[in-house]
């Protein structure tokens, strides 16, 4: 990391890293992607995810996902090919499965949190994002605080292009400056309901959103304030992507939290 890098992320919430995973890492994922959704078996059930109704919200399959790897439908695919009809794979692969521990865990990310200010880097949350052709959902703008909150506010995204990402095929979009803003929303357990609380109702800035396009291996870190979103995938082309979220276990990370790990403890890098 240079100096500018760091500038450019201070100013803006978000930092584009090109060619920071090689292929054969990109490959590695997207590969044993497809042998987990090639082993799952649905049953009558799919749980659709849809960051517009949050009705996956009150699907226990949801609620105790964060230590566990589960799979996660399109709305408007449910009568689909599994393999054609899911959202993401969520939330602890990079804890239960070896290719995933792997690519998340090298040297190379380790350092590069450690460059970002993080004390005692946590690894809390890990999503493989399939963005479907035609059928990918849109992604409302959000604040990842919203989900994973600590007091401190320390979450911070490491996501990772798998296939080519532009503005066809729904890449990410960011209102850059706007994670010097409040957290506007908390997402989080209230006895056995997932609530959403209104912590301040300040709109969005008046800025343009950026389409943060990115080739494949291309890494995008995003700060936990940033406002950002993602349009559908009207596309004929897919757009694979991992995140991994980060947490600074130096902080505060509260019981309410709607991802609680009651099993699996937190681990670093090691």
């Amino acid at each position: 990391m240079s100096e500018p890098d760091l500038g450019a992320y201070e100013r803006d919430g978000f930092l584009v890293l090109e060619g920071f995973l090689p292929p054969a890492d990109c490959d590695a994922l997207q590969a044993r992607a497809a042998e987990l959704v090639a082993a799952f078996d649905p049953g009558p059930a799919r749980t659709v995810f849809s960051t517009r109704d949050q009705g996956h919200a009150r699907d226990r399959y949801f609620q105790e996902s964060g230590g566990a790897v589960r799979f996660f439908f399109e709305g408007q695919a449910t009568d689909q090919p599994v393999p054609l009809a899911l959202n993401k794979i969520g939330h602890a692969l990079h804890d239960l499965d070896p290719v995933f521990d792997r690519v998340s865990r090298q040297p190379r990310l380790a350092s590069l949190a450690h460059a970002f200010g993080f004390v005692r880097p946590l690894l809390l949350q890990s999503m493989y994002l399939f963005k479907q052709p035609r059928i990918g959902a849109e992604v409302d703008w959000h604040q990842d605080a919203t989900y994973l909150h600590t007091r401190p506010s320390t979450v911070t995204g490491f996501w990772v292009a798998l296939d080519d990402a532009d503005q066809d095929n729904g890449c990410l979009m960011a209102l850059p400056g706007a994670h010097r803003g409040p957290l506007r929303q908390r997402f989080q357990r209230e006895g056995d309901r997932m609530v959403t609380q209104t912590l301040d109702t300040t709109p969005w800035p008046s800025v343009a959103p950026v389409a943060l396009e990115a080739r494949r291996g291309t890494l995008v870190v995003l700060h936990g304030l940033l406002p950002h979103a993602s349009a559908p995938n009207h596309s004929s082309r897919a757009r694979h992507a991992y995140a991994l979220h980060l947490i600074d276990g130096q902080a505060d990370y509260p019981a309410d939290n709607w991802l609680q790990r009651p099993d699996l403890p937190l681990r670093g890098f090691a």
